[in-house]
């Protein structure tokens, strides 16, 4: 399992061409209202609790209405760790993230990386186009860096 998920990342930080996620500071769509239900089946924590990562349904628009939340170090000047919603761009979310599927592993030249299948609205193709999305996090400096790869 560890080889094939190290092989699919190679794969997606090789692979051409990538397209960059928008990364944001939290707002509304930072709410425990939208946290995607049932709640232990869409949050995680890593590195020892000091990185959660949860699912987001704001419901609305319906093609675009996922997002990955991203609480990690580094921590504020009150303790208050960094607050990030990963996004497909403008504003808008995914149109599907398969939390479920969520893969995570440690490059100590990288940080924490992430993949998670999903989809993202693609127009000309009914019900999304699918992808995988790739998030790399720098603990030590706040990094986040988000990139969608096709899934096919």
């Amino acid at each position: 399992m560890r080889l094939a998920f190290a092989l699919l990342l190679l794969g997606m930080i090789a692979a051409i061409p990538a397209r960059a996620q928008e990364v944001s500071e939290c707002d509304w769509r930072a709410s425990a209202r939208v946290l995607a239900e049932p709640w232990e089946a869409n949050t995680r924590t890593f590195s020892n609790g000091k990185t959660r990562l949860a699912l987001i349904d704001t419901v609305e628009p319906a093609a675009g209405a996922y997002y990955l939340l991203i609480l990690s170090p580094p921590y504020d000047e009150l303790g208050e760790r960094q607050c990030r919603l990963v996004g497909a761009a403008g504003g808008i979310g995914f149109r599907e993230l398969d939390f479920s599927r969520l893969q995570a592993q440690y490059d100590p030249s990288i940080g924490l990386v992430f993949a998670i299948p999903g989809l993202i609205h693609f127009p000309p193709i009914e019900g999304g186009s699918p992808i995988w999305l790739l998030v790399t996090l720098n603990q030590a400096t706040g990094q986040i860096v988000a990139q969608v790869q096709d899934a096919e």
